[in-house]
């Protein structure tokens, strides 16, 4: 099995979740990934003296060769860029200014390798206003109005649960690297990309933004687990006897579905509720009796029976559920794999499927900090035994 990235070599400057997932999604594509870290560990590997914290470092640091090198001292910059001369593609999120003072410019890189795509993550982009405000996942949901349009209207507003922010920039990133590279198969260079955090979240917003252009901006921003532009009715996570169901019906048939599938009869003969308009003009009369109607059941029994009637749900599942899904084990997706650091631990491959992998692409936990150092100088620059040990000797690797 050959992979799209097979050949294409990557130095990964990144750290925390952005950057390396979207050289986790690179290297699970085949790519060479180097992972280049400072002497002392980036940011995610020194959070692994909490408990838990080496989970997430483990997750996106897979199938990369990890090395480290001092960037701030002049013979680690001239490593990188001896580095930067075989290598097609470098990814930093930095932030903003951080390359230029380390005498690594978008014109430097190029000048040493007129191919190199170059790729750079950040919070709210290389320009602008914002440009130079520190920007961690919850900053930008904060900005970007996730935090202000999730929770319940008569509460404080809430962050995601998920760090959606980081992990759509990484995508993002991961697409414009794509792009890239593409596009140098027809011109032979190398094109700079950068993606913001910010612009990468913007477009999840399209259920609010109906809703508060169709209100001419008076409509209520937190929805609770209601549709964002409450434009959808049932859309609600209701209660079973033993825990609660998400229920979504996006068209009229699944209202009929639905209230076959609850022997609601009164609910199914009802003029004013058989269009989506007029179930959202009584949406909190429909919820409360929907809500009634499911608590009289068990979970497990309530999705069996609206799924056996084609009504769009899902029980609302614990971590322990999603870890040990067994849909998710039997395609790959999730693997049990004992870690050479960390132990037995369950481990996602790339939501990327490509024909003929079947779920068995390669995988190779991530390394212990510097593990790979030597031998990529090695091979790829010719240093040799002794310069290697003077490097070490003067904190350079």
């Amino acid at each position: 099995m050959t992979y799209p990235f097979q050949g294409v070599t990557v130095l990964d400057l990144t750290q925390i979740y952005n950057g390396p997932y979207a050289t986790f999604l690179l290297a699970q594509a085949g790519a060479e990934v180097i992972k280049i870290e400072p002497p002392g560990g980036e940011h995610l590997r020194k959070r692994q003296g909490a408990s838990g914290a080496a989970m997430p470092f483990a997750m996106l640091n897979a199938n990369k060769r990890t090395m480290t090198l001092n960037l701030k001292a002049p013979e680690g910059r001239d490593l990188l860029l001896g580095l930067v001369r075989q290598a097609d593609v470098l990814v930093e999120n930095f932030a903003p200014g951080v390359m230029e003072r380390l005498g690594l410019t978008e014109a430097v890189l190029h000048e040493a390798n007129p191919r190199l795509v170059v790729a750079s993550g950040s919070g709210y982009g290389k320009t602008g206003p914002y440009r130079d405000y520190p920007a961690m996942d919850l900053t930008v949901q904060a900005m970007t109005g996730v935090i202000d349009t999730t929770g319940y209207a008569d509460a404080p507003p809430v962050k995601a649960g998920p760090a959606l922010a980081d992990f759509l920039a990484g995508i993002h990133l991961f697409g414009a690297i794509a792009a890239a590279l593409y596009e140098r198969e027809k011109t032979g260079r190398g094109r700079s990309v950068e993606v913001s955090m910010m612009e990468a979240v913007y477009p999840t917003l399209a259920s609010g933004l109906g809703l508060f252009y169709g209100s001419g901006g008076g409509g209520v921003q937190r929805t609770g687990n209601r549709h964002s532009g409450l434009s959808l009715c049932p859309y609600n996570v209701y209660p079973a006897n033993d825990g609660y169901i998400a229920i979504i019906t996006n068209n009229d048939a699944h209202w009929r579905s639905l209230v076959e599938a609850l022997d609601a009869r009164a609910l199914g003969a009802d003029p004013g509720l058989q269009t989506v308009r007029g179930r959202c003009d009584r949406m909190d009369e429909v919820d409360r009796a929907i809500g009634e109607l499911t608590a009289r059941h068990a979970k497990a029994e309530l999705f069996e029976r609206l799924i056996a009637h084609r009504v769009p749900c899902a029980p609302v599942r614990t971590l322990l559920e999603v870890v040990n899904d067994p849909h998710l084990h039997e395609r790959g997706s999730l693997r049990w794999i004992d870690h050479p650091e960390y132990g037995r631990i369950v481990v996602p491959i790339s939501p990327l499927r490509f024909e003929g992998d079947e779920g068995t692409v390669p995988y190779r936990p991530s390394a212990a900090l510097g593990a790979d150092t030597d031998a990529i100088l090695a091979e790829r620059l010719g240093l040799g035994a002794a310069q290697l040990g003077q490097l070490h000797a003067h904190k350079v690797l």
